[in-house]
């Protein structure tokens, strides 16, 4: 169904009370960004994990070097509870009733919050199919306490899915002694986010660093004594492990807010380029109160970008001061970044910017990928003819022009020239590049 913004002008005062449901990074910079640009109401934040907001990346990337939280108090120095005026991070919200003039959180443990302004950043939730008991998942401070003291050197993990997860987690596991397989539906590694042509040339990544990757192998079954899996030629095996990892994925939230708020197929809440929540056209003139997403439970409108979904690491840490701007009604400044994702695993660098499509788009390399110590990178090229989205793989220098190439959305290059990477990026623009 197609949404729009609400036909009612917002003509609304200042609010004189916000509750942030989502005490995760997205959550927490909304805190801060509302108090920066002059929020002297009533500020709530309503947490499920019980635990101060901290920054989940590390929780794989860092998974044996940092055995507590990336603290946000201490990373970008944002501290809700100096900001706040009530945190309550022990209780889920458990259902949203949006009114003409207010908007009321229920909780698990019985709450009523009532608010001006409700902000969702209440994130994601791992995938985890449910005969798959033994198997562990790795999304909170706690996932990565109980897989720390599960995994010893000498331990055999097997990894379910060859993701951003899978990949980090299977290096930083290999590095401390143990024995690791990684087991991938796909034919290559990242198979979904950059395509068969990249994520062949990471698929040697596995072996060099001493993990064995399985690869076009289903999960028919969980079990103590490993995974059972089907391969591409119909075969049945079992992969042995003393722990399984399931990382297959992360979706939205947001079941408690079915029905209420409208959202995407992956169960995201659509919202407009301010993050404000999008209304059904059959609502028609029905005045509601503001209510806002952000962060891995939003897909939001882009004027660059079209439809840029949650789950990048960018839009919890910078979405929130567009939003907080929206919330009280001060004009944006400057462009949307790019969309981002950054990886370290089995010892190499990865960052992309953009929002390519594997499926859809011709790759075009700079550098050499195949050498196994130079950097390199690769274009995502649009049937139209825009660079969509750019990886970059153990180059340092080339980062900042990623970066800057595709802050502005899909931009036209010289295709001819694309390829040496001896040329910097911005040369690549001729004089109109935007598509």
């Amino acid at each position: 169904m197609h949404l729009t913004p609400s036909s009612v002008p917002d003509v609304r005062p200042m609010p004189s009370s916000i509750l942030v449901v989502g005490a995760g990074l997205a959550g927490a910079q909304t805190v801060a960004a509302l108090r920066t640009h002059g929020f002297s109401g009533r500020l709530t934040v309503l947490g499920d994990e019980g635990l101060l907001p901290y920054d989940r990346p590390p929780l794989s990337k860092a998974l044996f070097s940092l055995p507590e939280p990336a603290w946000v108090s201490d990373e970008l120095g944002v501290d809700v509870t100096v900001l706040a005026d009530e945190v309550v991070l022990d209780d889920a919200a458990a259902s949203l009733t949006v009114g003409a003039r207010d908007a009321t959180v229920r909780t698990v443990g019985g709450r009523a919050i009532t608010a001006d302004v409700v902000v969702v950043a209440c994130g994601s939730r791992p995938v985890r199919p449910v005969d798959w008991r033994p198997a562990l998942s790795l999304h909170d401070a706690h996932d990565a306490e109980v897989l720390r003291e599960r995994l010893r050197p000498g331990t055999r993990l097997v990894c379910v899915g060859a993701g951003w997860i899978g990949a980090e987690v299977a290096g930083a596991a290999v590095a401390a002694g143990c024995r690791v397989s990684v087991v991938e539906a796909a034919p290559v590694p990242l198979h979904r986010q950059l395509g068969d042509r990249v994520g062949a040339l990471l698929t040697p990544w596995f072996a060099a660093a001493g993990v064995d990757l399985v690869t076009s192998s289903a999960v028919t079954s969980v079990g103590p004594e490993g995974v059972n899996v089907l391969t591409g030629d119909g075969r049945a095996r079992l992969v042995e492990a003393d722990v399984v990892l399931a990382a297959i994925g992360a979706r939205p939230a947001t079941d408690w807010l079915q029905g209420v708020l409208p959202m995407d197929a992956r169960g995201a809440i659509e919202t407009g380029a301010d993050g404000r929540v999008l209304s059904h056209p059959d609502e028609g003139a029905v005045e509601r109160a503001p209510v806002f997403a952000v962060g891995d439970c939003a897909t939001r409108e882009d004027p660059a970008w079209e439809r840029v979904p949650g789950g990048h690491w960018s839009a919890a840490l910078l979405d929130p001061d567009r939003v907080a701007r929206s919330v009280l009604g001060v004009p944006p400044v400057g462009a949307t970044a790019a969309p981002y994702v950054f990886s370290r695993q089995l010892g190499h660098d990865l960052a992309l910017f953009g929002l390519p499509d594997p499926a859809r788009d011709q790759v075009v390399l700079r550098g050499g990928p195949t050498t196994q110590d130079e950097g390199w990178s690769a274009l995502y090229v649009a049937p139209y003819g825009a660079v969509t989205g750019i990886l970059v793989v153990d180059s340092p220098r080339e980062v900042g022009g990623a970066r800057r190439l595709m802050a502005d959305g899909p931009v036209t290059v010289d295709l001819d020239l694309a390829g040496d990477a001896s040329r910097p990026l911005r040369s690549l623009v001729p004089a109109s590049p935007r598509a």
